[in-house]
């Protein structure tokens, strides 16, 4: 008899292999879980990748101050090296688009013409002391004179040692307002004949066009604010009868345009038919 229970107690079946069941099932949960929080935290990093280009977006637009802007709330993680060579491609293009410029803080601040005359007049100042560079009051805007002894060698566009100090105090001042300038060039009524320069209608021109290229290759000037001419000995500023006239007529004029000549064509006035002579000078001699 006790044989025969011990034996029918061997094969009962076990009441614990729900045990079995439950730990698979608790496994599968856990893994489950894993993969939810994985996909939480690429969310995350997509959310702030977005609220950065978002930023970038708008400050280049200009919208605010990125100087004043509130600190970033939630920073964006760090990304495995496979997925940043996976999207450079795509990165590539969104820098394009949301790269913001440089943009200066005086770019916004308005001012009137007469503001900017009385900037221009205290940073050229020794200049103005020394009668190479005036500055003139016009119509159509502001004319820094700026005589060939303080600028330019004589039958030459070599600048002279002091004239890129020159041009670049007048750069400081107008560079932020945006703008537009023509650059003028005149010589005297002495004829001109260089290996390089047939006449002094090359030469007024030439030393126009020098300037423009230093202000675009040098300050970084937008070409479509400058504009050269050259008048040769066409449109004195004094008389050409005296040694001191021709000094005074051997000069680059930089015409500074108010804004309503800005909102004009792109043309300057001297190639408009029926243009008035540029500002500053005096009609031809006969």
């Amino acid at each position: 008899m006790r044989r025969y229970r011990k034996r029918r107690r061997q094969l009962d079946p076990s009441h614990d292999r729900w045990l079995v069941s439950y730990a698979d099932f608790v496994t599968l949960l856990f893994a489950f879980f894993v993969v939810l929080y994985s996909s939480a935290q690429v969310d995350k990093r997509k959310v702030g990748q977005l609220a950065v280009a978002i930023q970038v977006g708008f400050e280049k637009m200009a919208v605010y101050d990125a100087s004043k802007r509130p600190p970033e709330i939630a920073k964006p993680q760090p990304i495995p090296v496979s997925k940043l060579e996976e999207n450079v491609p795509r990165v590539q293009n969104l820098n394009k688009f949301v790269r913001a410029p440089r943009v200066d803080a005086d770019m916004a601040k308005p001012a009137t013409m007469a503001e900017i005359e009385k900037e221009l007049n205290t940073a050229l100042l020794p200049e103005i002391e020394r009668h190479s560079v005036t500055v003139t009051a016009t119509a159509e805007g502001i004319v820094v004179s700026l005589r060939e002894i303080g600028v330019f060698s004589s039958g030459s566009t070599a600048f002279e040692p002091d004239a890129k100090n020159t041009l670049g105090s007048f750069m400081r001042v107008i560079a932020p307002f945006q703008l537009r300038i023509r650059i003028e060039g005149h010589t005297d009524n002495v004829p001109i004949h260089t290996k390089k320069f047939d006449s002094n209608w090359e030469l007024s021109t030439a030393r126009a066009t020098e300037i423009i290229k230093l202000f675009i290759a040098q300050y970084g000037i937008s070409p479509d604010r400058l504009s050269a001419s050259g008048y040769g000995e066409y449109y004195p500023a004094a008389p050409n009868d005296t040694a001191e006239g021709r000094s005074k007529n051997r000069r680059v004029d930089l015409v500074v345009l108010s804004p309503s000549a800005n909102s004009g064509p792109k043309l300057p006035p001297d190639l408009t038919a029926g243009a008035n002579p540029p500002t500053g000078a005096n009609p031809p001699q006969p």
